[in-house]
């Protein structure tokens, strides 16, 4: 097997970018398919950050049955995976099949956080793509409630409560809520 060039690797990124499925298949026919994996551009993204972000489903299906499935979590140099780019740019089908590709990362990807502190879900709120904001919502893992009538008992049992939340843009509000007795 012959190994592709600098620039026979550049145009892969290219026809992932623009959704040549024909060219990307000509490029596995000629070099193999272990090789696409590991091809990344100057920001390290891959083949899938590429079509992920341009919404080439049929392209991000071939190379679903090509690639390691661990390419599905790969980190860019801005810590972005290619689900960041399909919520950033509102490919609801590309997040869908990213999340639910058997034995890839599944929801934990929707937990990412890239190096502007946004997770998948995080970039779709920004970009206000509503439709996309749901559905990570919907199949998220969310933190287990513990037992109503243990919450109860504890909360009476604490005078103050502290509490944190994140908004979509990863900034901290805290508030502390007292507990007052009488009128």
């Amino acid at each position: 097997m012959t190994v592709p060039t600098i620039d026979e690797r550049d145009e892969l990124l290219l026809s992932c970018r623009y959704g040549e499925l024909e060219e990307v298949q000509q490029f596995v026919e000629k070099y193999g398919k272990e090789i696409v994996s590991d091809i990344k551009d100057e920001n390290g993204n891959t083949v899938l950050h590429m079509v992920s972000g341009n919404g080439h489903l049929e392209v991000l299906n071939y190379l679903l049955t090509i690639v390691s499935p661990s390419i599905i979590g790969v980190l860019n140099n801005s810590r972005s995976s290619p689900l960041h780019w399909a919520a950033l740019n509102s490919h609801l089908a590309v997040a869908k099949t990213l999340v639910e590709f058997p034995g890839g990362p599944g929801v934990d990807l929707i937990d990412i956080k890239n190096d502007a502190g946004r997770t998948p879900l995080g970039e779709a709120e920004m970009a206000g793509w509503d439709e996309g904001a749901r559905w990570f919502v919907e199949v998220m893992k969310l933190d287990e409630k513990a037992d109503p009538e243990d919450e109860l008992r504890l909360a009476d049992s604490v005078e103050d409560i502290e509490v944190e939340i994140e908004d979509a843009n990863g900034e901290i509000a805290r508030m502390s809520i007292s507990r007052h007795e009488g009128p």
